[in-house]
């Protein structure tokens, strides 16, 4: 049997996790090899569909932006926007310390999604994300409270893997939000996740949800 590709068993392990003690146990070894054996080796175009459909979407106050599971920086890198009008939020201080490096942020915050997010200003006016909700990482529940780091009318451009969206059933949150007026009808873009072909999630999709802030 042929050996795996480093990224591809990265990827793999990762989507076995099951608490933000794991998540940040996990991120602590990947952070160093994250960049190249998994993002460059898979051809990681997820952050680039982000990227895309924010710029296709976005309005001039749809800024600052917040860059939830931010990583090492992938998104910000691909926005190709100011780093003063970034800030990027994730569980892992390893790979906050990698991005921090990049100059790519006006802040970084260490913080669990599952958890209070008082630490976080209200006013962001575009949230954002790529990878964060997938397999052995955020279910549904956190979206609700991302809806209070950020002011009437923002933008939310999440991405959540295919087949996660059907299994954690995504919908029915995001129809309960849309039903109490807290976010406007949301649609959804599918896209694929890795550029790079030859490896077993090379034909992996994510759906990207639009939707606003009510």
């Amino acid at each position: 049997m042929a050996e795996k590709p480093p990224g591809q068993s990265l990827l793999e392990n990762a989507y076995q996790l099951s608490t933000p003690s794991d998540n940040k146990s996990y991120y602590r070894d990947f952070a160093p090899t994250y960049d190249t054996d998994f993002a460059q080796q898979l051809g990681w175009h997820y952050p680039q569909a982000i990227a895309d459909a924010y710029h296709r979407a976005a309005t001039p106050p749809d800024l600052p932006i917040a860059d939830i599971g931010c990583g090492t920086g992938y998104v910000a890198a691909k926005l190709g926007l100011p780093a003063d009008q970034i800030d990027g939020i994730d569980i892992s201080p390893e790979m906050l310390a990698i991005a921090r490096t990049k100059s790519l942020y006006r802040a970084l915050h260490e913080l669990d999604l599952t958890g209070p997010l008082d630490a976080l200003s209200g006013q962001y006016g575009a949230v954002l994300s790529a990878g964060t909700f997938t397999h052995g990482h955020l279910g549904p529940g956190p979206l609700a409270n991302l809806l209070h780091i950020a002011r009437p009318g923002a933008l939310f451009i999440i991405g959540v893997n295919q087949e996660h969206f059907t299994q954690r059933q995504f919908a029915e949150t995001l129809d309960a939000l849309q039903n109490a007026g807290k976010i406007s009808p949301y649609r959804t873009d599918v896209t694929r996740m890795y550029s790079n072909p030859g490896h077993a999630h090379s034909e992996d999709r994510a759906l990207i949800l639009h939707y606003r802030k009510l």
